[in-house]
C-alpha cells in the first residue's frame, strides 16, 4: 500500500469505509475515555517542526502488514502470522487474549475488544457478512480486506484468468476521494506500488526499528 500525503486530505473516508466494511464497533465516549477504540485505520495528527514554524498533518496509519512482524514472533498460540499473501493474519478462534502482539506491535495497530461488540440496532443488518464479528476477549486488526482478495481470486477462477492489478483493492482505497492511497503487488515489478519504490518522496514509519513494513509513505512535496 502506498499513502500519499501530498493528496490526502485528513477527510477519514478511509476510516469510515474500513470500520462499515470489517463490522467494526462504533466507538463511544466511554471508549475515547478508556482508551478502547478500535481502528483499524486510523488518522493521527503529527506534529512537525519548532515555534514559530510549527505544523501539522494528518497521518494515516492501517497495520504495516511488516516483512518482519515483531507481533507474530511473541504470540505463544499461532494465532497471528504471515500468510503466503505476504500478510500479517490474525486466526480469531485461536487467540486467548494474551496481548502479547498488542504489546509488540512499534505502530499500535492491534487491538484487544474488551467488550462484546455492540451496534445500533437499525445496523444488525448493515453488517458485512463476509467478515466475522470477532467476540470480546480476542485481538483482531486491519486485514487489508483479505476477503475481498478471494473474492477477486474466485472471480479471476471463473473468468479464466490471472489476477490483474486492480481486481482486489482495500475498502480504503476504494473510498479515497483524494485517490491518496495506492493497492498492488509488491512483488510486481511492473505494479504500480512496485514503482514507487524509487519515488524520492517515499519513507516508512519507523524504518529504523527494521520491520520492513509493506505501507509506503509519500511525503508532501
Amino acid at each position: 500500500m502506498v499513502i500519499d500525503l501530498d493528496k490526502c486530505t485528513g477527510c477519514q473516508a478511509c476510516m469510515v469505509a474500513c470500520w462499515t466494511e470489517n463490522n467494526q464497533p462504533l466507538p463511544d465516549p466511554t471508549m475515547h475515555r478508556e482508551g478502547r477504540v478500535i481502528e483499524w485505520m486510523k488518522v493521527l495528527p503529527v506534529q512537525e517542526g519548532e515555534y514559530p514554524a510549527v505544523r501539522q498533518r494528518l497521518l494515516p496509519i492501517p497495520c504495516q502488514h511488516c516483512e518482519d512482524p515483531p507481533c507474530t514472533a511473541v504470540c505463544p498460540v499461532f494465532a497471528t502470522y504471515k500468510n503466503p499473501e505476504g500478510l500479517v493474519a490474525q486466526i480469531y478462534p485461536r487467540c486467548i487474549g494474551c496481548r502479547y502482539c498488542v504489546n509488540a506491535c512499534p505502530y499500535t495497530c492491534k487491538f484487544f475488544n474488551w467488550s462484546a461488540p455492540q451496534w445500533p440496532g437499525q445496523m444488525a443488518a448493515m453488517h458485512n457478512p463476509d467478515v466475522s464479528v470477532r467476540p470480546r476477549g480476542v485481538t483482531e486488526k486491519c486485514s487489508f480486506c483479505h476477503h475481498r482478495l478471494q473474492q477477486a481470486k474466485e472471480r479471476a477462477a471463473r473468468e479464466g484468468r490471472p489476477l490483474r492489478e486492480g481486481d482486489y483493492v482495500p475498502a480504503c482505497m476504494q473510498a479515497c476521494p483524494a485517490q491518496a492511497i495506492r493497492f498492488g503487488d509488491l512483488e510486481d515489478p511492473k505494479s504500480a506500488v512496485s514503482a514507487e519504490r524509487h519515488n524520492p518522496r517515499r519513507f516508512l514509519l519507523q524504518e529504523e526499528l527494521g520491520t520492513k513494513p509493506k505501507v509506503t509513505y509519500l511525503s508532501e512535496a
